[in-house]
Order: C-alpha cells, then sequence, then structure tokens
C-alpha cells in the first residue's frame, strides 16, 4: 500500500513537533527545511492540519505552528485521515452487496489496518526519537 507525500510530510510535521516541544512554536521555513520540501507546499498540508484541530498558528515574531492541547492522543490514523480523508482504501464497484467475498476480506483488512493505526500515538513516536536523537544523533 502506498500513502500519498502529502500524508507523508504530515506525519513527519507532527513528529517534528512533538519531539521539538511541543509548546514551542516551529516555523513553516523551520519545518520545510527539516523535510527538503518547499514552504508552499508543507503550508498546504499545515492548513489542514489546523483545520482538523491538531495544530494551531501564530503569527508574528515568535509565531509558527505548534500542537494543540491533548496533542498525545493523536495517532497516525488521525493524521492520515487528516490529509487523505475518510473513504475507504477499497471500493468494490461491482454491484455484489453485502455478500461479496472480495468486499469482505479486504473490508476486513481495512479495519485491521486502521486499528493499528489509531493505537499508534504521535507522542510514543516523539519519546522514541528524542531518544534516538540523544543517543545517536539522527533523526526520522
Amino acid at each position: 500500500m502506498k500513502y500519498s507525500k502529502a500524508t507523508n510530510y504530515a506525519l513527519h510535521t507532527m513528529l517534528f513537533l512533538a519531539a521539538a516541544t511541543p509548546k514551542q512554536p516551529m516555523s513553516v521555513h523551520q519545518l520545510a527545511e527539516r523535510q527538503d520540501v518547499s514552504p508552499t507546499y508543507l503550508s498546504k498540508i499545515l492548513t489542514k492540519l489546523v483545520k482538523a484541530n491538531m495544530i494551531e498558528s501564530a503569527s508574528g515574531a515568535g509565531g509558527g505552528y505548534r500542537l494543540k492541547r491533548n496533542w498525545e492522543t493523536i495517532s497516525f490514523l488521525d493524521i492520515i485521515h487528516a490529509i487523505e480523508g475518510t473513504s475507504s482504501l477499497f471500493d468494490c464497484g461491482l454491484d455484489h452487496g453485502p455478500d461479496c467475498l472480495i468486499d469482505q476480506v479486504m473490508s476486513s483488512a481495512e479495519r485491521q489496518m486502521e486499528d493499528f493505526l489509531r493505537n499508534q500515538k504521535m507522542a510514543a513516536f516523539a519519546e522514541r526519537m528524542n531518544a534516538f536523537t540523544a543517543g545517536a544523533g539522527g533523526e526520522a
């Protein structure tokens, strides 16, 4: 399965915000530089995350983007839905109704994947990233 570049950037952006200091704003330029992406492109992704109530933006000298309260509960699935929407990844185009065996298998697989992603909290990955960067000097 493949997900969009926008989702990839959104996941990394949220991780960078969580690992930095959740209350300290980071500019779009700082976030874009860390991912080697255009600030203009990243700002469109940040707008979706703001609309999803995951981050907030502040303008001015000390402004930028930072996580909102209760950010610890944000899951990978929440971020994916903010960028990609909530429609099903699989949609059987044939009209077999609820008895379609292919649709049953694919729907079950999708539910399992969503359950897994729902349990992957950004806060846990921020802790792991901080431990890794403190010990090895690397990045996500």
